[in-house]
Order: structure tokens, then C-alpha cells, then sequence
């Protein structure tokens, strides 16, 4: 990758901090790994020397200009070290150093290592000293990342601290609809969907996108029955309330259409059920779609709720168990 080549051209062409003339006044604190170290691990000598360097300036508090390279030098190396991000920001403070540059650089190595918790804290840290002004060019590396992998959960905790902290919120349902454009199964982007909902300052809450959103969820498990993330979706509008739920026609509606499918129905009936052990009444239509694709082992007189477990001990064989259970207890 980018950052990988650009460390290795520079490891090509590095003079040995020994042969700098910069730091011929400091001595380098050797890693202590006790005096009989069973498994002594086998540093590269570039790394052993950077960190040997870094301690010296770490313990002696130097807060300078070649302190600050050498915390470079040495995330570069490694790029999860706690104690060199947080001297680098002690650092960085002191000499009042111009963070828009900081976050250049922090970008080129997110692009190599978008999974690394100490380079997206460290971020945040800049972000929160740069305020708003900095919220669109957050999103965007957000964006960035998640284009190359979708549930990069660093990548969307930091989405959404820009969100709430530094704003941005205009353009985050419209996000949310591209991503799920892609890929209706992108359970982060329905994660991400429900956060706007529920938390924009420019939406009104859930009530007020209540209707819209049952709209547009019913859609996409129109479009996709088996999507576990859109049903989930589903619920999460009605705050996860089997009453509020059954209340609702366009769930009725939405059962019915996917029944009659007679295929990909089992989240479908995974809510059904759940509906029907708190006194759901289902209707004529939808109990005429349950017998339709009730399987010829179903015991006669069964309940609705027993046919359904009974559909899904077939349909759903990953957890013929659960669903055999499910079955017992309505007995």
C-alpha cells in the first residue's frame, strides 16, 4: 500500500539517528527487558534504535522540534504505540505546531491502517482542537474508508463523534440512502440510518420520520424479505414494541405480501411468531397464507403459532432446535 512503499523508500534512504548530527548530545535508553529475558524478542535495528532515542527524549520530557520527528519516525514503525501518540500530542501543544498538517498526516496512515484504535483516537483529538470548521473533511475520510470496507466500526464510531461534536448532519440520510442503494444488506449503513433518525437536530426525532421510514424500511424487505437488518429496522421504529407493532396495517400488509412469496419468509415469520405469542390476532388472509406453505407433517388443529414454528423447523434448518423449542412452550 501507499504508506507501506512511502516507509520502505524512506527506510532505503534513513541515515542511523547515531549519524545525525542533531543528536550527538543525546544518549538512547535501551529497552529493559530484565536480566534474563527467556524470550528476548529480535527488533529490527531501525526500530530498536528509534525507540531507543525515543525513550531518552520521553524520560528527559524534550518537547522539540526533533522530539516531534522522532515520534514520526517511530509511528511509523509502529503505528499502535499508545505512549509515542500521546507524547506526540504533549509535543504538539508545546510547540503550538499546525494541526490542518497534523491531519494530513494522520490521513496517509489511516489509509494503511484504518483498523488501528491509537490513529483514530488521535484524530479525534485534532478534530475536537479544530472544531467545526473541520466536521465535512472528517466525514469525508470517514467515507473514504468505509468505501473500502463497510463495517470498519473505528471508521463509524468516528462518524458519528463528528456528528454529535463538530455537525455535518445535512447530508447524512442521503449517505445513509447511497450506501444502502449498494448494498441493502449493509447492516452498519441501517445502524447509521437509525442514528440519524433517532439523534439529527435537523430531522425532529423518531416520531416525526416514523411514517416516512416505515415507508421506506417496508420497501427494502419487499425487495429483499430475507434481510434480517431491514426487519430489525422495522422494529427499531417501533422501539422494539411487539403492541405498537401489531397496531401498525403496514405490517399486517408487509407479512402477507412476503407470504404469499412462499419464499425467503422466515424473518418474516421469526416477527410473526413473536407477535402471535403476545396475542397478536392475525387475519383471515394471513392465516389462509399460513396454511399455504404449512408442511403436510403439521399435526392437525395445530394453533397459527404451532404452524409456524412447524413451517420454520423446515425452512430454516441452521435452527430446527430453536424453533422446536419455540414450539414447546406453546403447548
Amino acid at each position: 500500500m501507499e504508506m507501506s512503499r512511502k516507509v520502505k523508500e524512506e527506510s532505503r534512504e534513513r541515515v542511523p539517528i547515531c549519524q545525525r548530527p542533531e543528536w550527538s548530545d543525546v544518549r538512547p535508553v535501551p529497552q529493559d527487558d530484565g536480566p534474563n529475558p527467556i524470550v528476548p524478542i529480535a527488533y529490527a535495528e531501525e526500530f530498536r534504535e528509534t525507540m531507543d532515542y525515543f525513550r531518552a527524549v520521553y524520560l528527559a520530557d524534550e518537547r522539540s522540534p526533533r522530539a516531534l520527528q522522532l515520534t514520526q519516525e517511530a509511528v511509523s514503525l509502529n503505528s499502535g504505540n499508545y505512549t509515542v501518540w500521546q507524547f506526540r500530542r504533549v509535543i504538539l501543544e508545546e510547540l503550538n505546531v499546525d494541526l490542518h498538517e497534523e491531519m494530513d498526516f494522520v490521513a496517509r496512515i489511516i489509509r494503511d491502517n484504518a483498523k488501528n484504535y491509537q490513529i483514530w483516537h488521535h484524530r479525534r483529538w485534532i478534530a475536537k482542537k479544530l472544531g467545526a470548521d473541520v466536521a465535512s473533511k472528517e466525514l469525508e475520510i470517514t467515507k473514504e474508508v468505509l468505501s473500502r470496507d463497510a463495517k470498519n466500526y473505528h471508521a463509524w464510531s468516528h462518524r458519528q463523534w463528528v456528528l454529535q461534536e463538530l455537525g455535518g448532519w445535512d447530508k447524512e440520510l442521503a449517505y445513509c440512502d447511497e450506501l444502502l442503494e449498494e448494498d441493502i444488506f449493509n447492516n452498519s449503513a441501517w445502524n447509521q440510518r437509525y442514528f440519524v433518525v433517532t439523534r439529527s437536530p435537523l430531522l425532529g426525532g423518531l416520531q416525526a420520520m416514523k411514517d416516512s421510514e416505515v415507508a421506506y424500511v417496508v420497501k427494502a424487505i419487499l425487495a429483499k424479505p430475507e434481510n434480517e437488518s431491514s426487519w430489525r429496522y422495522l422494529r427499531g421504529l417501533h422501539n422494539n414494541s411487539l403492541s405498537s407493532l401489531s397496531k401498525d396495517p403496514r405490517v399486517a400488509s408487509v407479512f402477507v405480501n412476503v407470504l404469499k412469496s412462499k419464499k425467503d419468509y422466515v424473518q418474516a415469520l421469526n416477527l410473526f411468531l413473536d407477535l402471535l405469542c403476545r396475542h397478536y390476532e392475525p387475519s383471515d388472509e394471513m392465516k389462509n397464507s399460513i396454511d399455504a406453505i404449512s408442511p403436510d407433517s403439521c399435526p392437525p388443529g395445530s394453533s397459527v403459532a404451532q404452524k409456524v414454528c412447524h413451517i420454520l423447523q423446515v425452512a430454516d434448518p441452521m435452527r430446527a432446535d430453536y424453533w422446536e423449542w419455540r414450539h414447546s412452550v406453546l403447548i
